[in-house]
């Protein structure tokens, strides 16, 4: 519901799902590239 989410907020909706080969980075990384989002490297 949130078009520009912050990394705290990515992370926080992921909560409760198991990523063990990434700790979520690249995941976060799409998720603010999709919301058209500056993503650094």
């Amino acid at each position: 519901d949130n078009p520009s989410p912050t990394s705290d907020e990515v992370r926080h909706a992921l909560e409760g799902n198991l990523c063990r080969c990434t700790g979520y980075q690249n995941i976060v990384r799409a998720v603010l590239a999709a919301s058209g989002q500056e993503v650094g490297t």
